[in-house]
């Protein structure tokens, strides 16, 4: 959501300046993510300033060009060569300095710089309106008013202000906020002050009947507000209009419509413009749907309309989606001349639900199905009205249609200072917490020992509890007023398991200091990133088809985050992420924690003194070796990764269940989510490793005081035996004495035996009590070549 500055102080007085006022907007619970700055006109006048023409001669080797010199408060008068047939001594002039850009009405922007013309020197450019974006004119320079300042920048003498915009990330609870009018609330909340409305006194009710509008649904339409204005011409909105809409990223488009946008973003009241001489039968009907009731939306596409769909419509045919999309034919056209304005209530259910079921996104949708402010509509109505008939010659003609037959009642219940002090964690003055809750809006109706009764009006849709206005304290008294007080408070905890939290801490923090970065993804996914679609938990009124599926892996959560850092420029990659998996079970669900890792591109990027090295299947094993380390997790056993999604890998397994499973992402998987190069992706069952973990021990010894022995072995073996075979073969025969054991030297060829390959072993003997002599060390590479012999067929090359 886009905030514009300048549109905000309409509504609040503050000398704050934009940088601040974002500051204090995110620490109210507005999160500004993005601060940018909008120029009236491109380069702001940026370099240019007021000067004034001393001398004007004709050009020795021109005709059409004369030599002045300018005086810009800058000391000594600059040489400028102009070639305008008005430039004369003693104007005052919009020069162009040295080194400044200049953005033209047509053509490309381009710098002035220092240069010689037909022999003179010419030290910047005396500017015409087209040719530094203020109009259209193209016979000659600007001629300012003869007291204009000289040296003053052209920016001051012409009023022009930058404005600001806030990117707002407005979260879904708080559709209070989605306008200008929600925001200045806020911030006149934070200080303490009052905010000022639009005035709309000069709104006079004309003296013809209203459009007739029956409801047929109060539930699903509970209030419908109207009025028509006449004689009236559609066309170009004003200059100051069109820019405030841009401003926010709004296309203006005639005078009439940029109004009703103009409101919808003021105040946060949808509105929706009718061509009256349109509406067949000179009535309105707000009805369901009939059921597959063809209608064809503004966007040209014919669709097939529910019963549950709420429309707008005259005496024959639908107009409009209720709050959601117009139709085709039913909007304000160049020829319009009479304007019935809509300013309604709807039920955020029943929008939602419409909205989804078309897929059909709009402003008015945003904040209907979030739910708008009931009382606001008339307000807005008229504001609306009064803008159209100045903007367009029209005059309102009649007064306003208020069909309202439930009135939404604000939300009553009791708020105790004690439990906002007790949840807030500070002791805050009984006076300050109701000041606060008063400049939020919220009416206190009685107070009795140390109880407010509040009535909170129905825009605060997400305030329905003590606690929300509890919230709603916290966040306009500030979280970085709550300092950390000298207790800590805990509950004890005498169980023998491990802390969950405690863990995952643990291995966070091992994985960051090995250059890991953690990722948080959306739970909500496509169906085709599921495993198995047999037990896919749907998603019942999904936001779009790219989240209509719970997730049954954190796969594809990486590598879309894999995906987007590529596309940026960003290969060299190593992703974790703890998150949930759900599927289906039974009647029920199941729920089951993951931690995802994920390693790409480069290893080390390259240096002067190293080439660029791949990651490989090996960096995704050394971090699952790691964390398991780290956790003293031990007994488990090597077998083959699941096919799925893996092109090739490992999984390591205890009891029968798969603790970790890891290796290469297939090429199928990459695709699907746009992925290029090779990712390498590890997959832990959590609650398994935390129910493998094992009570750490601190341990220590001395540094050992006798020598430790290499010993090595080259062996001939299937190729379908791995070196953990091995090792679990040389640690049964040697508990005591063998300390290490590694590969140092794979070989396959075709000097070798078909399925055969070669392994160079390394082994690390050590007695802590003595010296090894060469009797015992041989005694024990016999046993280890017996051993190796008989249960992995091996045999030794010389």
């Amino acid at each position: 959501m886009n905030i514009s500055y300048s549109w905000l102080k309409d509504f609040i007085q503050t000398d704050r300046t934009p940088e601040e006022l974002s500051a204090i907007l995110t620490d109210i619970g507005l999160e500004v993510e993005a601060l940018d700055v909008v120029q009236r006109i491109p380069g702001g006048l940026e370099g240019l300033v007021v000067g004034e023409v001393k001398t004007c001669e004709q050009h020795p080797n021109a005709d059409r060009l004369k030599v002045t010199t300018v005086d810009v408060g800058a000391g000594e008068p600059l040489h400028i060569v102009c070639g305008a047939p008005n430039v004369a001594a003693g104007q005052r002039v919009v020069v162009a300095t040295v080194g400044t850009t200049v953005y033209p009405i047509s053509g490309d922007p381009f710098k002035i710089n220092k240069s010689k013309i037909r022999g003179e020197v010419s030290e910047g450019m005396i500017c015409g309106e087209d040719e530094v974006g203020l109009g259209t004119a193209h016979d000659g320079i600007m001629v300012l008013a003869d007291d204009a300042p000289i040296g003053t920048s052209a920016k001051t003498y012409f009023g022009l202000e930058d404005d600001y915009v806030f990117e707002i990330g407005l979260t879904p609870n708080r559709s209070d906020a989605a306008s200008h009018l929600g925001v200045a609330r806020d911030v006149a909340a934070f200080f303490r002050s009052r905010y000022r409305m639009p005035d709309v006194s000069a709104f006079a009710e004309g003296e013809e009947p209203p459009i007739p509008v029956t409801v047929e649904n109060a539930d699903a339409c509970p209030r419908y507000t109207s009025a028509t204005i006449s004689g009236v011409q559609v066309g170009e909105s004003p200059q100051w209009l069109r820019e405030r809409l841009q401003a926010i990223g709004v296309r203006p488009i005639n005078n009439v419509v940029d109004v009703t946008n103009y409101v919808l973003h003021e105040l946060g009241q949808p509105l929706h413009a009718f061509d009256a001489d349109q509406l067949a039968g000179g009535r309105v009907t707000v009805r369901q749907a009939k059921p597959d009731e063809p209608f064809i939306t503004l966007d040209g596409v014919e669709r097939k309309l529910h019963t549950e769909d709420l429309m707008i419509c005259d005496a024959e045919k639908p107009l409009c989606i209720a709050g959601v999309f117009g139709g085709l034919h039913s909007g304000v056209t160049e020829g319009t001349t009479r304007v019935f304005l809509e300013s309604a209530y709807f039920n955020p259910v029943s929008v939602r639900k419409t909205s989804k079921r078309h897929a059909l996104k709009t402003d008015a949708s945003f904040r209907f199905e979030r739910g708008t402010d009931p009382d606001i509509t008339v307000v807005a109505l008229k504001r609306a009205a009064l803008l159209i008939a100045e903007l367009t010659g029209g005059k309102i003609v009649t007064a306003v249609s208020d069909i309202y037959p439930k009135p939404i009642q604000p939300f009553t219940f009791g708020v105790r200072y004690a439990e906002v002090c007790r949840l807030v964690g500070k002791t805050i003055p009984d006076g300050e917490i109701r000041t606060i809750i008063e400049a939020l809006g919220i009416k206190v109706v009685d107070e009795v020992d140390g109880v407010l009764t509040v009535e909170v009006p129905p825009y605060k849709v997400d305030v329905t509890r003590e606690v929300d206005i509890i919230e709603e304290v916290l966040r306009i008294y500030g979280y970085n007023n709550v300092e950390i007080g000298n207790e800590i408070r805990a509950s004890l905890n005498t169980s023998t398991k491990p802390d969950k939290e405690v863990v995952q801490n643990q291995v966070a923090d091992l994985l960051i200091g090995n250059g890991f970065r953690e990722i948080l993804s959306n739970s909500l996914t496509r169906l085709d990133y599921v495993d198995d679609p047999a037990v896919a938990v749907r998603i019942l009124n999904p936001l779009s088809t790219d989240l209509d599926t719970m997730r049954q892996n954190l796969l594809f959560s990486m590598l879309e985050a894999v995906a987007y850092n590529q596309k940026r420029k960003h290969p060299d990659l190593k992703f974790f992420e703890f998150g949930t998996t759900y599927r289906v079970d039974g009647d029920g669900y199941n729920e089951r924690q993951h931690l995802a890792l994920a390693v790409t591109g480069s290893r080390l990027p390259q240096q002067w003194n190293h080439a660029a090295k791949q990651t490989s299947f090996y960096d995704i094993k050394a971090a699952v070796d790691g964390i398991l380390g780290r956790l003293n997790v031990l007994g488990w056993q090597e077998a083959d990764a699941p096919e799925a999604h893996f092109a090739y890998g490992v999984s390591y397994e205890r009891g029968g269940k798969v603790l970790v499973s890891f290796g290469a992402v297939d090429q199928k998987a990459l695709s699907k989510a746009d992925v290029s190069g090779d990712v390498y992706y590890a997959d832990f069952d959590w609650e398994a490793i935390l129910r493998a973990i094992r009570k750490n021990k601190i341990t220590f010894s001395g540094i050992a005081k006798y020598p430790a022995v290499r010993r090595d072995l080259s062996l001939l073996i299937d190729a379908d035996v791995t070196f953990s075979t091995l090792k679990r073969i040389a640690e049964r025969t040697e508990r005591k004495l063998l300390k290490g054991i590694s590969v140092f030297d794979v070989y396959k060829g075709d000097k070798l035996p078909e399925g055969k390959k070669s392994y160079a072993l390394h082994f690390v003997l050590q007695d802590e009590e003595g010296t090894l002599n060469d009797k015992q060390i041989d005694a024990i590479v016999k046993k280890l070549i017996a051993n190796f012999e008989k249960e992995a067929g091996a045999e030794v090359r010389s």
